[in-house]
């Protein structure tokens, strides 16, 4: 774990005046300000998922979202009903497949997380095909700059191959 927040720290300190912060009981993205000369990327206690999906989405977005404390993005806590889950569900495909790559990239294993542990049961069978797609897109069409210096650094560091492939993917690993 102290190595992917150091690893993440030697890239965008200096370049994008960003660190990657552990131990939050919630992640959160917390623009520079006053308290702090440095944005900061916070995932929860030293859980290495929480970690990359906190930097795909930072990887994701763009200059002004990044002034914003979170990014400005909408998110109802856990125990949502279906109306607010798909709302969820639509907005975390994109994030969710950037955290695939990168799990690819650290060799770990990723799972998709519908995060409504008390909310509605469902399979989320559409949103794993969803994510599952996302990722076919991004190696088809290419990912954020952001996020390929990160999977550059990763597979180095990680010394995993290059894994932004479509055949290195299969939706079977979603279940």
């Amino acid at each position: 774990m102290d190595d992917l927040v150091e690893l993440f720290n030697r890239l965008f300190k200096s370049t994008e005046n960003t660190l990657l912060v552990q131990g939050a009981t919630e992640p959160v993205y917390i623009p520079a300000s006053g308290a702090c000369v440095h944005h900061q990327v916070v995932f929860s206690y030293d859980y290495f998922s929480s970690a990359l999906h906190e930097l795909a989405h930072w990887c994701l977005a763009g200059k002004e979202r990044r002034l914003v404390l979170d990014y400005g993005y909408w998110y109802a806590p856990d125990g949502r009903d279906q109306l607010q889950q798909n709302e969820f569900e639509k907005v975390e495909i994109k994030p969710q497949a950037l955290e695939w790559i990168f799990s690819k990239c650290c060799g770990k294993t990723f799972r998709v997380s519908l995060d409504n542990l008390q909310g509605l049961e469902t399979e989320g069978q559409a949103f794993k095909k969803a994510v599952y797609q996302q990722v076919l897109r991004y190696c088809d069409a290419g990912i954020p700059a952001r996020a390929k210096i990160l999977c550059e650094q990763l597979r180095g560091f990680y010394q995993t191959p290059d894994c932004l492939c479509a055949s290195n993917f299969s939706i079977g690993e979603l279940d």
